[in-house]
């Protein structure tokens, strides 16, 4: 929306959200594949689909392939569709981070970052596809993301610190402890906040303010909804929110990084409808 606002025209819209929805399934599809092994012998993830013998490995790679070439596809589609090539030549760039995530907890404490970098490059792609060009503000907002995504994956990784210094993985939790990777985390969420700050003050030339009141209120809201997750982390123990003990489940506790994205969209959208966006 930034990138064409109000909003892009609803072919340009709908293919972002096909190449969005391909290379997310492609690259949890291969993630899911290449730590089959792993998640048989964690008893956290013993009975996911495949190592419980639900769904077979060539199937869920099969998947992962079909869904990878539909995302090259469809970012191709952009020459004909905005006369913008880039995307088609970028792609096959984006799809190598996306699926080598999957294998850099092998070597890398990193890794957490690669997955935010996962997450980050969706607006820095969008922008290319919409303007066939790259500034500041897509890039500042993609930075937003790796930190706010690295922060929660750290977070997220506690419940696994045992598993992964037997099988010898990377993780901050495996390397630092609980206290350590709560100050990573939390160091993460700072930054987010920070960039996010940033966004609402620079425009593509970094000249004047892209944003309005609603984007900041809900900066607002997302540093408290963020703080309160790692106040709770301090209060109750990190093991005990992973797992669920304090914060109703897995499912509650991504349900809580995934409302950060939703108030962050809100915030946007009341600025371009009250017509305060300049980008």
């Amino acid at each position: 929306m930034l990138a064409d606002p109000p909003c892009p025209d609803a072919a340009s819209l709908a293919l972002l959200v096909a190449c969005m929805v391909t290379a997310r399934t492609a690259a949890m599809g291969f993630n899911r594949v290449a730590d089959a092994a792993l998640d048989a012998r964690n008893p956290r993830t013993a009975e996911w689909a495949i190592p419980a013998g639900r769904l077979r490995r060539g199937t869920a790679l099969g998947l992962s392939l079909a869904a990878a070439a539909a995302f090259l596809l469809c970012a191709a589609l952009f020459r004909p569709l905005r006369g913008n090539p880039w995307p088609a030549i970028l792609a096959p760039a984006f799809l190598a981070v996306l699926v080598g995530y999957s294998w850099t907890k092998r070597w890398t404490v990193l890794a957490h970052g690669v997955l935010g970098l996962c997450l980050g490059l969706a607006p820095v792609g969008a922008w290319i596809a919409l303007r066939a060009s790259l500034e500041t503000l897509p890039i500042v907002l993609g930075a937003a993301v790796l930190f706010w995504t690295a922060g929660f994956d750290i977070l997220y990784a506690v419940h696994d610190a045992a598993f992964d210094r037997r099988e010898g993985l990377k993780s901050v939790p495996a390397r630092l402890g609980v206290r350590g990777a709560r100050l990573v985390a939390a160091a993460s969420h700072v930054a987010a906040l920070a960039l996010l700050a940033a966004v609402l003050v620079v425009d593509a030339a970094g000249a004047q303010p892209v944003l309005g009141r609603a984007s900041e209120a809900a900066l607002v809201l997302i540093a408290v909804v963020l703080g309160y997750r790692h106040l709770i982390a301090r209060a109750a123990g990190l093991p005990a929110i992973a797992q669920g003990a304090k914060a109703g489940g897995p499912r509650a506790f991504l349900s809580w990084n995934a409302a950060v994205s939703m108030v962050w969209l809100a915030g946007v959208v009341a600025d371009i409808l009250l017509g305060r966006v300049h980008a």
